[in-house]
Formats: C-alpha cells, structure tokens, sequence
C-alpha cells in the first residue's frame, strides 16, 4: 500500500514532489489513465449492465441463467485486462486471484456464481466508473479553471481591455493554484482506483496470506530437506574420512612398522655376531638405533592418524593410554564406560584427539601438575571434559591445534567450549552427538 501512494500519488509523501505535482510523471499517467479507463469502464459498465438485465429477465426461461455465467464469467478477462492497463499506465502490479477449477459444465457454472472474486470483479466496474466519474469532473472543472485563468490575461491584454472584469493580479495566481489542484486531484483519484483494483480485480488479502503462507511452508520444507541432505553429507564424510584414516593406520602397522620391527630384529642379531669388528658392531649400532627411532616416529605417526587401541578397545582404553603416556598426573573418569560404547566412531574419535591434544598442552605450555579428564553420555551427546591446574591462557588461535579441534567438532555439529582465565587453569568441554 505504502509503495502504492509513492508510485501513484507521490505528492503526497514527498515536498519536493508537491512542488513539482503540474509537471509530475505521476500526474500525467494519471490522466492518461483517466482518458483511457473511461473508455473501457464505460464499455465494461454497458456490458454489465445489459448482459445481468437480460440474464435476470430471462431466467424464468432458463436460459438466463447461462447468459448470467457468461456476463460474469467475461468481468474475469476484464479483470486481467484492467490489471494489464494499470501495470502499463501507472506501473503497479496487482497479483492475480486464484479462481475455483470444477469438473463438469453445472459444476463449472456452479463455481462462477458461487466464486465472490468474480462478484468482486463485477463490484469493480461499479466502484471504478463512480471513482473515474468523480475524478473526470473534478480535473476538468479545475483543469479547464486553470487553464481559463492563465490564458484569460493573454486575451484581455491583447484586446486592449483596459478594466477586466476581473483583476488580473488576482487571476494568475488563481490559475496557478488551481494547477496544482488538478495534479492533486488526479494522483488521489489514480491511488483510489489502484486502491479499488488490490480489493476487487486482484487476489484478495485472505487468499494472498495463505499463498504467502504456502510459500513459505515450501521454502522451509525445501530449507529442512536440504539441512538433512547437508546433514546426511557431513556425516558421510566424516565417517568416510574416520574410515579411510583407519585403512593407512592398518596399513602402516601391518606393513611398514611390521618389517622395521623385522629389520630392528635383524640388525640387533647382526650386531651381536659382529662384537668382533668394532667398526662393524658401531655401524650396525648406529644402524639399530635408527631404526628403533624411525618406528618409534612411525607409531607416533600411526597413533596420530588413528590409534589401534581406540579400534580395538574403545575410548575409555585410549584415553586411559593417553593418560599413561603423558608427563603430567592424569586422570581418567569415565563413570559409564559401556554408554561410551554406543557412540559413534567419528564420535570417539573426535574426543580421543580433542583429549590427546588437550593433555599434550597441559605438559608443554600450562605448565599443569595434574589434569581430569571426563567422559559420559548426556542424553545423545557424548561429553569430553579436560581441566587442569595450569597458568591458563589457552586460546584457539587460527591455524593452531585447538583451532583445528574446534573445526572437526563442528563438522560432527558438537560444541568446543574453551574456558581458560589467565592464571587458573584450563577447563576444555567438548561435547558431539552420539549418532555424528
């Protein structure tokens, strides 16, 4: 409605569009239409008149009762055709209604004398010939005024009229002010029709609440189906990903770190053989010492990409194995260790290296003497709880490890809570839907 009265009638909203109203686009759409709609109301307004007044006589007969359907059957092409010639002359869009769709020529006849917008429609030819009449009268008599008094000057001086009737002093302003008058006069009599047409021509409001509503339904519909397929995605993706760091952890153990320790074993028979040589027995040393480092590096690198003993025994033995290879006093409570269980891999992955990152930081930067590590099961959501007696101060900097912890939680849909106050310790509480 709002964008009705700026389009149409701007000289009512805006000062700078009063001032210009004589010589406003709005104005001469305004008239325009006004030529033009008295032409097709008129022939509308014949047409109605003639087809109800004959259908109503004749409807003992009968057969005034199809020509009723027809006349009012004809005021919904009409309508779309005065919706097209308000769009082209005044640049408003009226939606269009949705009419009853019936199965059968009586039903079908039916639906159009029982449909109220096609009644509307009809209601329409009546309400806009009464508004284009009012405003006809009202522009021409203040238009012709207006132009009356401007050019009333020019004759009177070009006659030589020395005492006009009327003073022309008075006269010019007159005509000025009627000017605007006329263009007021035709910006409201557009905006009344425009205001006829939204109740009567296009949908009605009730109908357009529950077409917004529909829409909107659909659209959240279309948003909930596309969350459950992202949904659905992530989780594949993730268990994929979970899936395949398993395969190069079984891999590695049953490859690579298999002919190490085979190697190890090797050059440790070697070098006994070899306490002859000295230089021998050194190299085969050296060699030894090597390799026991480099499989030491490759099961650090293994437990990195998956630990065995989480895929073997669960999170509450992996976490308790991160317990006993950290340097700080940790402990492990896990009042449930089966409901651990029943989470899901991705899960209890996400929480063994969220724990695995959580304690290395305690030993290397908070400078902790002991740490609590918790783990349950609260309702669907596996909770991970790592705090220590540290000097606090964590943050989870871009590109740092409690960065990257925090982005795999979230790709599970979990939370990453870090509360780490300078000098207090660290309390680090992750939690991660069972089912992720």
């Amino acid at each position: 409605m709002s964008d009705d009265l700026r389009v149409v009638a701007p000289a009512f909203v805006d000062l700078r569009a009063l001032a210009a109203a004589p010589v406003s686009v709005a104005t001469w759409r305004g008239i325009s239409q006004l030529v033009i709609g008295s032409v097709v109301l008129l022939l509308a307004f014949l047409v109605l008149t003639v087809g109800v007044a004959t259908s109503l006589s004749l409807v003992i007969v009968v057969v005034g009762i199809p020509m009723l359907v027809a006349t009012l059957w004809l005021c919904r092409p009409f309508a779309e055709l005065e919706r097209a010639r308000l769009h082209a002359q005044l640049a408003v869009e009226i939606p269009a209604p949705r009419y009853p769709q019936r199965v059968g020529v009586w039903a079908s006849w039916g639906g159009v004398l029982a449909d109220s917008r096609t009644w509307a429609h009809a209601a329409y030819i009546l309400v806009a010939g009464v508004v284009l009449t009012v405003q006809g009268v009202l522009v021409s008599v203040a238009g012709g005024f207006a132009i009356g008094g401007l050019v009333y000057p020019v004759v009177a001086l070009a006659s030589g009229m020395s005492h006009p009737p009327i003073p022309l002093v008075l006269m010019v302003p007159g005509a000025v002010l009627l000017l605007w008058v006329t263009a007021l006069v035709t910006q409201a009599g557009s905006l009344a029709l425009v205001r006829s047409a939204r109740a009567l021509v296009g949908a009605s409001a009730r109908a357009e609440a529950v077409e917004a509503a529909r829409q909107a339904q659909l659209r959240a519909a279309q948003a909930e189906g596309r969350a459950v397929q992202l949904t659905e995605t992530r989780t594949a993706a993730v268990g994929a990903a979970d899936e395949e760091r398993r395969r190069i952890e079984r891999d590695l153990h049953d490859g690579a770190q298999q002919r190490l320790v085979a190697l190890g074993v090797e050059l440790g028979s070697a070098r006994r053989k070899a306490s002859s040589d000295p230089e021998a027995a050194a190299a085969l040393e050296h060699a030894h010492r090597e390799v026991k480092e480099t499989l030491a590096e490759l099961r650090d690198l293994v437990r990195g990409i998956h630990p065995a003993v989480l895929t073997d025994r669960g999170l509450d033995a992996a976490l308790s194995a991160l317990a006993a290879r950290s340097p700080v006093p940790v402990r492990v409570d896990v009042p449930d260790p089966p409901a651990l269980g029943r989470a899901s891999t991705s899960a209890q992955a996400a929480a063994y290296f969220v724990a695995a990152e959580a304690l290395t930081n305690a030993a290397k930067h908070a400078s902790a003497s002991a740490v609590t590590v918790t783990a349950t099961v609260a309702g669907q959501n596996l909770r991970l709880v790592i705090a220590d007696d540290g000097r606090g101060g964590a943050v989870a900097a871009p590109g740092s490890g409690l960065d990257g912890l925090r982005s795999r939680v979230a790709a599970l849909d979990g939370t990453f809570d870090l509360d780490s106050p300078a000098g207090a310790g660290t309390r680090l509480t992750v939690e991660v839907p069972c089912a992720s």
